[in-house]
């Protein structure tokens, strides 16, 4: 694939393995083994039959109708939120932890924002009964009470953090710190396609079964295993990555992408780090970065609580400097618009970061024969307290015709 990862773990000029001495064996060991191990006959057949049986893939190819005749165009949903755990997020976290278990590890950490990453590697140290520690910022903490609850029913141990705005940016700090103090028995579940080389490359791979199944499920819908448009919110990036893996080099494919504006992209309270980042090293990789003049990291902004990170996977960052994907910034109001109006026109309540990619279809121009797959990436069990503070509003908003 032209857009892949490079040996030296670069996709173009993003990427790399910018880590502390200390870790350089952890990382490095990685590296030599990931790839190996992942080809195996005996852990592909172990990973499937999780997949299939313990996670329900494949997960359906739903045709929206009633959405699709309101946007003008035949919209297929992607439902990664009938996986178990609500979210993508489970496909990556079972193939980290049968690749710890293989290299002898017994000590699992991870960070997690919107507590569905959390939520799937407590669900998967669970099953293969290894030691579980989640880093999430305090602010996270108190908005994503339900998932916080259920991790600690898993037996996992949350840890707070309480530096910097609370968030993912900051629980990814701690996790790092803490890695860097246990490098010999401790093995760390990133959750995206963001970290030093391999991480971005391995867990794109392990989400690449979500555009696999693309391919199929197309086929046998429309007779031909290719979309115009694959669309999916980025945060980090690995609903993303896993939506597009299979279609990087097919340029009958449009890759559109929504990452959060929040307040709005010249607000100063965003995480659209693509729109307004600048080129920096962030928890290991070369990639965009929201900093100031000075090149300090600046603190991202969004209503969902897995997107306001202040960088983006080097995967993204080189797609969209190469002008293989547009991305598009959703604001806070656009994505609780969208989110209402998924759930009154079919029935499916997102999570807010899906929400994102949704808000981005109202930014495009459609022809009706138009075939569009949405990677409705996780659901919106979770974010229920936010959207309870916006249902009156955009109930009356509905009413009106304004949604």
């Amino acid at each position: 694939m032209g857009f892949s990862v490079d040996k030296e773990g670069y996709y173009g000029e993003f990427g790399g393995a910018y880590i502390p001495e200390i870790l350089h064996k952890c990382v490095t060991d990685l590296q030599h083994c990931y790839l190996e191990v992942m080809q195996e006959e005996s852990f592909k057949r172990e990973y499937n039959l999780l997949l299939r049986d313990y996670v329900g893939r494949p997960s359906p190819l739903y045709l929206a109708g009633r959405l699709s005749e309101k946007i003008g165009c035949k919209i297929y949903l992607k439902r990664e939120d009938l996986n178990h755990t609500g979210a993508h997020k489970i496909n990556n976290t079972i193939g980290q932890i049968l690749l710890a278990r293989r290299m002898g590890k017994r000590r699992i950490i991870a960070e997690t924002g919107a507590g569905q990453h959390g939520l799937a590697t407590a669900t998967v140290c669970a099953l293969m009964n290894m030691e579980c520690s989640i880093f999430m910022g305090n602010l996270d903490i108190a908005r994503q009470r339900p998932n916080v609850e259920k991790i600690e029913m898993l037996g996992a141990k949350v840890v707070p953090v309480y530096s910097g705005s609370g968030t993912l940016k900051d629980a990814t700090n701690e996790a790092i710190r803490y890695w860097s103090c246990h490098p010999s028995d401790t093995y760390y579940i990133i959750g995206s396609t963001v970290g030093p080389h391999p991480y971005p490359d391995m867990v794109a791979r392990f989400q690449s079964v979500i555009s696999e199944e693309i391919k199929w499920q197309l086929k046998e819908r429309e007779g031909r295993d290719y979309p115009d448009y694959l669309v999916a919110c980025v945060g980090g990036g690995s609903n993303a990555a896993g939506t597009i893996y299979h279609y990087l080099d097919d340029e009958r494919v449009r890759i559109v992408l929504a990452e959060a504006g929040g307040y709005g992209v010249d607000s100063g309270q965003t995480a659209a780090s693509i729109a307004r980042g600048k080129v920096g090293i962030l928890h290991g990789s070369r990639i965009y970065v929201l900093q100031n003049e000075d090149g300090q990291i600046q603190e991202a902004y969004s209503i969902s609580a897995g997107l306001d990170y202040p960088g983006v996977g080097p995967l993204h960052c080189n797609l969209a400097a190469q002008h293989r994907s547009t991305v598009l910034s959703v604001n806070d109001d656009e994505a609780l618009r969208a989110a209402y109006e998924l759930t009154r026109l079919e029935g499916i309540i997102p999570a807010l970061e899906s929400a994102h990619a949704l808000g981005a279809l109202k930014k495009l121009h459609f022809q009706p024969s138009d075939v569009v797959v949405l990677t409705v990436s996780g659901r919106g069990d979770k974010d229920m307290d936010t959207y309870l503070k916006y249902t009156a509003h955009l109930s009356e908003e509905w009413e009106k015709g304004l949604i």
